[in-house]
């Protein structure tokens, strides 16, 4: 998928009523009437959401007589997944970092506390069962 196949799909799925279309579509293949059927849009608005979302792959309509079922393709999802993972993983690996220092700057703190209360104390002598 090119960039600006990707940039077209993350805009086809900007507009609510098409993110519902897919949301529907997603339980299964529909007519466009069936599509229609919830929205108070005319059916040539419909129509035109379903362009875009076709132009961005995220639908397909077999050719042939009407009505011809809109369907999902879900290898467009798998491409955008995948573009989504690469920047997770980056956040996910920030994250370790930043729990790596902390848990460094713990350590040493603990370090520090622990050196100044150990001051003054004297250890035991010999095995503590045998007291």
């Amino acid at each position: 998928m090119t960039a600006d196949a990707l940039s077209q799909t993350f805009a086809a799925l900007a507009d609510p009523t098409r993110r519902d279309m897919v949301a529907r579509l997603a339980d299964g293949d529909a007519t466009v009437s069936q599509l229609a059927e919830p929205y108070r849009i005319s059916l040539q608005a419909v129509y035109k959401h379903l362009r875009v979302l076709e132009d961005a792959g995220l639908v397909s309509r077999p050719p042939g007589p009407q009505p011809r079922p809109v369907r999902l393709e879900a290898q467009v999802f798998d491409l955008m997944d995948g573009w989504i993972e690469r920047y997770r993983r980056r956040f996910e690996q920030r994250y370790r970092r930043l729990d790596a220092v902390l848990a460094e700057m713990e350590g040493n703190r603990d370090g520090q506390d622990g050196r100044g209360q150990d001051r003054g104390r004297s250890e035991p002598a010999g095995d503590p069962d045998d007291a």
